[in-house]
């Protein structure tokens, strides 16, 4: 009778193991390690600073997001338009760089809710008084980000000489230098960078251009979609996402839709 006893209670204990064992995947997610893609060079979204540290809304946002998922993030810095091949690849787990949510990129990537109300510019020099809509473009040497939304936007300008290139200081300046007439990029970037950097030249001139939406991007179909979007709500929810957005923007957040736009 006591050996039974001794060999239930053993049985027990392993049955418990097992139990404790197979449950343990369940909760890897949460302690893993998550490679996250940028390119430091879309003020003020992602930047180094001075000592080289990463900076800017998204990254504040991606290890704000971290924290209530309860994984790490690790930054790895590549051009902007490598991203979506990387994402393909499934070298990285995901990507926080301003990427504006389109219908072209959803056939080959994910993303998460929308986490960012934004839209295209028109930057000049501030001296110019011919460029005042999307019609005077027209024939116009137009610089652009590579693979940017802006890059797409420029192809339906007639007659335009579109001039490509990795980063946005590098087109700010070539604007500066008069070696093209305009710049199409992200409205906020190009105030913050008129703002904070030495653009103090440049100008930026009507409307918006067009209405789009950013989402943090992943490869196709990631099971950590749920997570993120989860993280997001969070964030909206208990105000860090508005403390993000006006420590960088100084102003009010707009709404958000809690699903991907219609494209």
């Amino acid at each position: 009778m006591l050996k039974l006893k001794h060999l239930i209670m053993s049985l027990g204990c392993l049955l418990l193991i097992i139990a404790c064992n197979s449950s343990h995947p369940k909760i890897n997610f949460h302690t893993k390690l998550l490679k996250v893609a940028t390119d430091p060079t879309f003020i003020p979204f992602e930047i180094r600073n001075t000592s080289g540290k990463l900076v800017g809304f998204d990254i504040d946002l991606m290890n704000a997001i971290a924290k209530v998922a309860g994984f790490t993030v690790q930054f790895e810095s590549m051009p902007f338009d490598g991203m979506i091949s990387t994402l393909q690849a499934q070298k990285v787990d995901a990507a926080i760089n301003g990427i504006t949510i389109t219908a072209e990129r959803l056939k080959t990537i994910s993303f998460s809710r929308p986490y960012f109300k934004a839209g295209l510019a028109i930057a000049v020099r501030e001296d110019n008084q011919d460029i005042k809509d999307f019609n005077s473009l027209k024939g116009k040497k137009i610089a652009v980000q590579i693979g940017s939304t802006g890059a797409d936007f420029a192809k339906t300008i007639p007659h335009a000489k579109i001039i490509t290139f990795n980063s946005g200081p590098d087109f700010f300046q070539d604007l500066l230098n008069g070696n093209v007439d305009a710049v199409i990029s992200d409205a906020f970037a190009t105030l913050y960078a008129i703002k904070n950097s030495n653009f103090k030249g440049i100008k930026v001139v009507t409307n918006l251009l067009t209405e789009e939406y950013y989402g943090i991007a992943t490869p196709k179909n990631s099971p950590h979609l749920d997570t993120i979007n989860n993280a997001i709500a969070t964030l909206l929810a208990n105000n860090t996402y508005k403390q993000i957005y006006q420590k960088w923007f100084n102003s009010e957040p707009p709404q958000l839709p809690d699903s991907l736009p219609q494209n």
